[in-house]
């Protein structure tokens, strides 16, 4: 099939009101703040705060007819309290048809540099599972390894602690969550979650009557002392859940030990951004044999990014060009008599625009040359084009 290496985006004007003006990529990476961040700092003297962002998305594989989607719409509520004390949701509408809970915690200000939490929160791992707002990445679809390999959206429920070391120029978070749920049955056969294809994604309870019975810790730090430079360190560790017919059966539970590196940047016209996450399972042998599923012992991805903003620096608008190269593989590693899996090795290149027409609007084209290891492989390249908005 023949390659699409250059298109036009054609670009769309519009009007968006908006209490503030909105963060996005083009901002310091040290100043950013996601919705709930947002939220929490900033109600204006209000008691009551509202908001929203969404993304409506046309994708366009070679070969294959085109899919228009209202890929997320999702609205953000925040109510305080009083001077310490937050609440913050967010309910996201996928797809028009689909309803869930994307966050909801109340926070607790201890002091200046130190918060509790407890509820429905963001597992901190990576930057776009925290980060996802449609201004504040480039690209129309999110990077893959923060699909197959960070679940995006991955949250839990659980409690906390954030906060900031000033001195030190690093803000952290702690949490205990619940963790992914492993199996469950389905007549006198025992279903996996888990599987090589997609990795740990099935197993997100996200808030739904989740079971629990090995908490699993997870935190991260951040440093921010050197200009436009933000850097991160996540860890996740722990076991799956398995409900309690099931646990005591070899296999039902697998252990997990995640980490990631992370890194944003700025200056002037640019931008750039990059992650690593590593993830080492233990007892998948058993877990594959109880299941029948393919589960990899090791999960891996990364990727690295840069944009230019084509436009004045003096212009209200921005017009960034970008490229992405990311590899993530679902079989890095595999246990037993369990064989890897090639297409399971990926490779994504994208490359495209991004044009900020207003704080909180952004109109996206891009084209994505999509690859994997195995053999013959055919895997569609594909046309992307997307509106997002956030206030």
């Amino acid at each position: 099939m023949k390659k699409l290496a250059l298109f036009i985006c054609f670009l769309i004007t519009g009007i968006m009101f908006s209490q503030t003006a909105q963060d996005s990529i083009t901002f310091n990476p040290q100043q950013q703040l996601n919705a709930a961040q947002r939220i929490l700092s900033g109600n204006y003297g209000k008691a009551v705060t509202v908001g929203a962002y969404g993304e409506m998305t046309y994708n366009q594989p070679e070969g294959d007819n085109g899919e228009l989607d209202v890929q997320r719409l999702v609205l953000l509520f925040g109510y305080k309290f009083n001077d310490k004390t937050q609440f913050v949701t967010e309910v996201e509408f996928e797809h028009v048809e689909e309803v869930f809970i994307e966050q909801a915690f109340v926070n607790y200000a201890v002091g200046d540099n130190l918060s509790l939490r407890g509820g429905l929160m963001l597992v901190p791992m990576g930057i776009v599972n925290e980060f996802h707002e449609p201004t504040t990445f480039n690209g129309v679809e999110r990077p893959e390894v923060d699909n197959v390999i960070v679940p995006t959206t991955w949250r839990e429920l659980g409690v906390g602690v954030t906060g900031r070391f000033p001195d030190a120029s690093l803000s952290y978070q702690a949490y205990i969550f619940n963790g992914f749920k492993s199996v469950t049955t389905s007549g006198d056969d025992v279903v996996g979650y888990l599987n090589g294809s997609s990795g740990l994604r099935g197993g997100r309870q996200k808030g739904i009557k989740s079971t629990v019975d090995s908490p699993t810790f997870s935190a991260k730090l951040d440093y921010y002392g050197l200009p436009g430079l933000r850097l991160g360190l996540s860890g996740y560790f722990g076991k799956t859940q398995a409900p309690d017919d099931l646990e005591e059966l070899d296999g039902a539970n697998v252990g997990i030990s995640m980490v990631g590196i992370d890194a944003r940047y700025a200056f002037q016209k640019f931008t750039a951004r990059g992650q690593f996450i590593y993830t080492a399972l233990s007892d998948t042998e058993d877990y594959n044999a109880l299941t029948g599923n393919n589960l990899g012992s090791a999960l891996m991805g990364y990727y690295a990014e840069a944009g230019y903003n084509l436009l004045p620096l003096t212009a209200k608008q921005k017009l960034f060009a970008f490229a992405r190269y990311e590899n993530y593989n679902t079989h890095a590693d595999t246990a037993g008599s369990l064989e890897r899996n090639d297409a399971y090795n990926r490779t994504d290149i994208t490359t495209g625009l991004s044009y900020h027409i207003a704080p909180g609007v952004v109109i996206k084209g891009d084209y994505q040359f999509r690859d994997n290891d195995a053999e013959n492989a055919d895997v569609d390249n594909r046309l992307n084009f997307g509106i997002g908005v956030w206030f």
